[in-house]
């Protein structure tokens, strides 16, 4: 009964649709490579942004537990601001688009012939409207009276931008323009997007500022009180002062050139998940295709040492080569992208232990 309620399934009815992973069907399909890469692209920037975000919310507890109350408040929680307002957004806006049904937004703002080919399709998720015209949008607007109106007067949405909201945007153009161009969405994918989006470059534009001058300014004047307090000469105490400010001004400007930079680097850094997922399967087809596809057409003793072939350069290059070099990849992520976000190697040198050294020692 499952495998006939599958087959008889109409497109787009929920029982076509894979609970998790990928209908086996796109290996088979005309735009495989191109579907796939977009899909890896996008799942290699979450996973990216994802593991990043973990290791600034690490640094945020390394400050609680050391009780560094200004690393926490002038550090951590700017740190936090700008990777939500800008990376974790990204990620919101994937997920919306991988969620929305592009096809029912796309033909809300498409003309039909009323009761012709098409009018009528269950693909549009509300019900149609009979305009009283000769050709309608489903939502009910009249074409035919209204040749000349764009895609921003058939949408019945209403976002704003050239498609209104019923035209699936290029997320890459996006996010470029939250900075190039603020307030300015050209497709939007819900209502008040521009706005949204102004207020989260807000943010992002006042957490630089305050992660790059607030400590050094509060260390600055805690150093000053105490200099104030203390007996020494006064003329050393404003020289060591400034040297003090100055190397503190320095550190945290390094800090936050590599936080803010690093962010933007890590990401597309990330990729390389995405290079090494396309490299896999597409040697895997190659293999496939050539070693055995091939020789099977031929004999079963082409086949046979086909199979042999397929085989070796399976484990060979696929399980032995490949993985070494995913390991190699996902070890650099870890150690760069991920450690550098909480990770200072600022703590107690290791010194192993040492009868030698040890007898030396009780001798003094």
């Amino acid at each position: 009964p499952t495998y006939s309620a599958y087959t008889e399934a109409k497109y787009g009815d929920v029982k076509n649709v894979y609970p998790f992973g990928l209908d086996p069907v796109w290996h088979v399909s005309e735009n495989e490579l191109l579907f796939f890469n977009s899909f890896k692209m996008k799942l290699s920037v979450i996973l990216g942004i994802t593991q990043m975000f973990a290791g600034t919310l690490l640094k945020g507890v390394n400050s609680i537990f050391f009780g560094e109350t200004i690393d926490f408040f002038f550090e951590f929680l700017p740190m936090v601001a700008f990777s939500a307002s800008l990376f974790l957004y990204m990620i919101v806006l994937i997920i919306m688009k991988w969620s929305i049904d592009w096809n029912s937004r796309m033909m809300s703002a498409t003309c039909f012939e009323v009761n012709g080919n098409g009018w009528g399709d269950e693909n549009y998720n509300n019900d149609w409207v009979d305009c009283g015209a000769e050709e309608c949008t489903p939502w009910g607007f009249d074409c035919s009276n209204n040749a000349d109106a764009g895609l921003e007067s058939k949408c019945p949405l209403g976002f704003g931008g050239s498609g209104n909201g019923c035209q699936p945007p290029n997320l890459i153009t996006t996010l470029i323009n939250i900075a190039l161009k603020p307030g300015n969405v050209e497709e939007p994918l819900y209502k008040g997007q521009d706005n949204v989006q102004m207020i989260l470059l807000a943010v992002a534009g006042i957490s630089v500022p305050i992660l790059l001058l607030a400590k050094p300014l509060i260390l600055s004047s805690r150093q000053s009180q105490e200099k104030a307090e203390s007996i020494k000469d006064e003329n050393d105490g404003e020289d060591h002062g400034e040297d003090g400010f100055g190397e503190i001004i320095i550190h945290q400007a390094i800090e936050t050139i590599e936080f803010v930079l690093g962010m933007v680097s890590n990401t597309a850094s990330y990729l390389r998940l995405w290079a090494l997922s396309l490299a896999h399967s597409e040697l895997a087809t190659v293999f496939w295709e050539k070693a055995m596809l091939s020789t099977l057409k031929v004999n079963w003793i082409a086949a046979f040492f086909g199979f042999g072939i397929f085989a070796g350069v399976t484990c060979g290059v696929l399980l032995m080569m490949d993985v070494l070099e995913c390991f190699l990849h996902a070890l650099r992520l870890h150690w760069v992208e991920f450690q550098n976000k909480f990770y200072a190697a600022d703590g107690v040198r290791f010194a192993p232990y040492s009868f030698k050294q040890t007898i030396k020692d009780t001798q003094s």
